[in-house]
Order: structure tokens, then sequence, then C-alpha cells
């Protein structure tokens, strides 16, 4: 055994089929970050902070991500090419394999628990093949106190076995890499990759059923905070458009960079203990917050270092996914417990890299669950092989890889928790500006700052608004702090007629993803698009 560890408890693992592993108890991060570098797993940064490489996969794989068609979620789920079923004796088969493989092996374990508000908590186990795998659990899920891991029973157990491989011909996955949900048997199993999202997303997707079916509770793919008045802030985002940097303000306590619940007494309650930002061109100067969470107990994943272990952010030669998870107390500014109240501002986050969209609009409530049900942001030449141009993406809700319901249901949900609580909703685009990728510039991020304050101060309330001319959005003609001209992205551009065909462009992009919800979306929700 390993000294200084935090707890010692008697259990087996036999339970969960896997035997005679010599397993290691709620190792502290210390232990388990000192564990990767003697075991050639990871190396040190010149901060002290761990590095590791995350392997074949260095994001999440979609296409392998299954849900157990079963009693519980035949007639629940939105099967599709989002959620795809697996078969339950397939699955027992495979969770057979992995425990299997996993028996007689050096394995970490971990108890810990999702959602912050004590009325929601989820308790979870996991069961790691690699050390710096359990460092992450212990960073990105909620830290139990001692006294309350005596009588600990899990809700749901994660099994990571990332060196496994399936056979796909034999146990019904696409290739060797699989993460399977298991809402009957409450298991979240994983293997064949060592990408360690795919633990944190297994929960939230897990949560993501489980709130709105049976606590009323709307889950949501958003960071918060809250400001000295009590009031939360929640702002929606896929991936590079600015969730967790725009969330952590000097001026306002963190709740949270990722996943939230919105409960039915209006309170805003984080689902993790720790985040999971982008490093891609990270700077002190740009994200000071993220940048000094970097330190002994963080985890940078697939960067690249020079000879003196320092961290060269721009390097994307392993993936432009490179990421840093760390504790959320290694933020100076955060809320304790990690639960808001008093919503009053919702923020859409966008990177538009066709330089259409304002950078920031106020939204009607039919405007307000379009764009949630439309999720947009868009891809950039490099971001993935092929793309050369600016390509929409759209992602229902902001975040339908994660969202096992229909897009509908969650936007139902939204649109009453607006209306309770008389909240504003803006769109913010956090992408290009004066024309669109490779001609325009990235909107400043002082200016998206000043805006996002100055909504949240209530000093966008009195100024004059204009219509945008195809999409309909509210945009301020005026806002501290940000020169006028901005505001309008129409003005930004040189050739103003260019503007107008790649507005309408983007347009008719929306109304064809848009299309597959017709069907379930009411009149006010339809008039939410754009108006050409």
């Amino acid at each position: 055994m390993l000294p200084n560890q935090l707890i010692t408890k008697t259990f087996s693992l036999e339970e969960y089929g896997i035997r005679k592993a010599d397993f290691h108890y709620q190792l502290s991060s210390e232990e388990l970050h000192q564990i990767t570098i003697d075991k050639k797993m990871g190396v040190e940064t010149n901060s002290g902070t761990l590095a590791i490489n995350t392997g074949e996969f260095t994001g999440r794989s979609p296409q392998d991500r299954f849900i157990v068609k079963d009693e519980v979620t035949k007639d629940k789920v939105w099967w599709g090419n989002i959620n795809i079923p697996f078969d339950e004796d397939k699955f027992d088969a495979l969770y057979n394999k992995v425990t299997d493989y996993l028996s007689e092996k050096e394995l970490f374990v971990r108890d810990a628990y999702a959602c912050a508000d004590q009325d929601y908590r989820l308790n979870i186990r996991v069961i790691n093949e690699y050390p710096w795998s359990n460092m992450f659990a212990y960073n990105m899920f909620l830290r139990p106190e001692e006294d309350e891991l005596e009588d600990f029973k899990e809700d749901w157990l994660i099994v990571n076995a990332p060196g496994f491989k399936a056979d796909p011909a034999v146990d019904g996955t696409r290739q060797h890499n699989f993460a399977i949900l298991n809402f009957s048997k409450k298991i979240a199993l994983i293997g064949g990759t060592g990408y360690t999202g795919e633990i944190k997303k297994g929960i939230f997707s897990a949560l993501n059923f489980i709130l709105p079916v049976y606590k009323n509770v709307l889950p949501m793919h958003c960071s918060a905070n809250v400001g000295e008045d009590n009031d939360t802030a929640i702002f929606f985002g896929l991936s590079g458009t600015g969730k967790t940097t725009l969330s952590a303000d000097p001026d306002r306590k963190l709740i949270g960079d990722d996943e939230h619940g919105w409960t039915p007494d209006n309170k805003v309650f984080n689902f993790e203990g720790g985040c999971y930002a982008k490093v891609i061109n990270l700077s002190e100067e740009g994200e000071p917050d993220i940048y000094n969470a970097i330190k002994p107990g963080a985890i940078l994943e697939n960067v690249i270092m020079n000879s003196e272990g320092e961290v060269d952010f721009e390097d994307v030669s392993i993936t432009q996914n490179t990421r840093v998870s760390y504790p959320i107390y290694h933020i100076n500014n955060i809320q304790t417990p990690s639960v808001g109240e008093n919503t009053k501002n919702i923020f859409f986050l966008t990177a538009d890299a066709f330089g259409v969209l304002p950078p920031i609009s106020k939204l009607t409530p039919g405007q307000a669950a379009y764009h949630f049900i439309s999720g947009y942001t868009a891809k950039v030449a490099g971001t993935e092989e092929g793309i050369t141009e600016p390509v929409p993406s759209f992602s229902a809700c902001f975040g339908a890889p994660f969202m096992p319901l229909h897009p509908t249901k969650y936007a139902e949900m939204l649109s009453e928790k607006m209306k309770a609580s008389g909240v504003n909703v803006w769109l913010v685009n956090t992408g290009w500006t004066g024309g669109p990728y490779g001609t325009g510039s990235r909107m400043k991020l002082k200016y998206t700052r000043a805006m996002i304050s100055a909504a949240i101060e209530g000093k966008l309330n009195e100024v004059e608004f204009e219509q945008h001319p195809i999409f309909g959005l509210q945009m301020p003609k005026e806002c501290p702090q940000v020169p006028a001209e901005v505001l309008c992205p129409r003005d930004t551009w040189q050739d103003q007629e260019a503007y107008d065909k790649k507005a309408n462009l983007l347009a008719s992009y929306f109304k064809d993803n848009f299309e597959k919800f017709d069907d379930y979306a009411n009149d006010e929700i339809l008039k939410g698009g754009p108006i050409v």
C-alpha cells in the first residue's frame, strides 16, 4: 500500500466482477500524480503540473457513444445518430469481458459525487485502469468529506478501461472504443479510449436523463457565475465559444464552467467539482484565471513542451483540443457551495465564423427558444480535416451529444423557467467581425467582456436598439467601452453587399437545420428564426 492514503476502507471489487485486483482507494491528487510519473505515464512541466498524452483519442468519439435500450429508456430516449441504441445482452457480455480484463491488475478506485445541491446529489464510484484517469475523477467530480466515505453507497458506477479493445464483430460496438450508458444497471462503461472527457460526459449524459425525467430539473451545458447582488448569470455555448473564459470574471464568483442544473425553486447548481478548459493559445493576459490554475494538482492533456518543461500553448501538433483539468478551488473567486439563485441573465455564446451575427443582441422568448434548439456555432479551417471554409455547426440545446431526450423537451423547460424568472436572454457572437474567417478578425475579448458586463449591470436596458434586417435580432446602438461601429455587423464590412449575401446564406443554414424540429415547435418558436 502507498503511504498517506486519505482513508482505509475494506471492500472488494468482486461484487463488480473484478477478481484479485490490487486496487488503491481514494488516493490523494499528489499520490496519483507521483504514481503517474513513476510509471512513466506522464511528465512534469516547469510549473510542477502533470502533463499526459491521452493516446489515440484526443477528443470524444460521438459515433461510439451508446445507450442500452431497455424498459427504462426505450420510450423516453430520442434514438438516432446521437443516442445510438445498444443491446442489453451485448452490454452484459461486454461488461464481463472488461471486468475480466481488469481482474488481477493494479487499479485505482474513487468515491465521489455529482450535483452540488445536496437535494440532487448523485454518488459515483469510479474504477480506473490508469492513475491519471483517477486523478481526473478527483478533479472533476465533487469530493466527499472523509466521514461521508464510511457508509458511502454509489448511485452510479463508472468502469474505465482505456487499454481494453472491443471486437466490433463480437461485441456490437462500431470499433474498438466505446462509451456506453446503462440506465437500468446505472453503469457507465468506457473502454478503448484514454480521453478523460468521456468520464465526465458520461455522468453529464446520465444526469441529462435523470434530472428532467425524475426530478423536474433542467440540465444545462453551460457555465454560471453570481454577482454581489446574488444575481446568477448563465452562459450556454459549444466548445471554443468562450464559456469557460467569460464566466471566469474577477467581479463575480464562479459557480462552474460547464454543467449545471436549474431547479424548480430557481436555484442553479454545478454538477462538477472542477473545470476542464481548452488551452489552445492560452495566455496569462487573455485568460488569467485559467492560466494561473495550471499548477500542481492540474492535469494538462496533449500539450507540447520544450526541453525545459515550458508548455507551448500555440503548438497543436497533437490536437487542437489541448486541455487542462483542475479542481475548482484552483480558481480564487468561487461560489461555495457551487449553488446560485435568482437567475437574471442568460447568454447564448456562438463563434460565428461567417462574421454575420451581431456581437450582442437581445432575444424575445420565441427567439430564445429557437436559438437554444438550434445551438449554432461554426467550425473554421484547420479544426477538422477537409475544412477550408467556415462550416455551420448546429448542436441542439448547445449540447446535443449529451442529451438523451428530444431537444424540445429541454427547450420547453427552459422557456418555462425563463418566463417564471423574468430573465433577459442575449445572443453573443464571440466569433468574427468585419468579414468571415480569413478576411475579418476575431471579436476582441475586451469588447465581449464589456458587453456582457453592461447587460448584467442593466446598462443596456435604457439604450436604443435596432432590428437586424435578416435575423430579426435586437441590436443595441451603444454600449459602454465598446465602439458604436462594432455593434452593427454590417457596418464592419467594407463590402456591405457581400455581408448581405453571407447573412442570407447563414439564415438559410438555420432554416434548413430547423426543419427537423418544425413539427415539434409552436408558432412562437417558429417565428423566432430568421425573418428573411
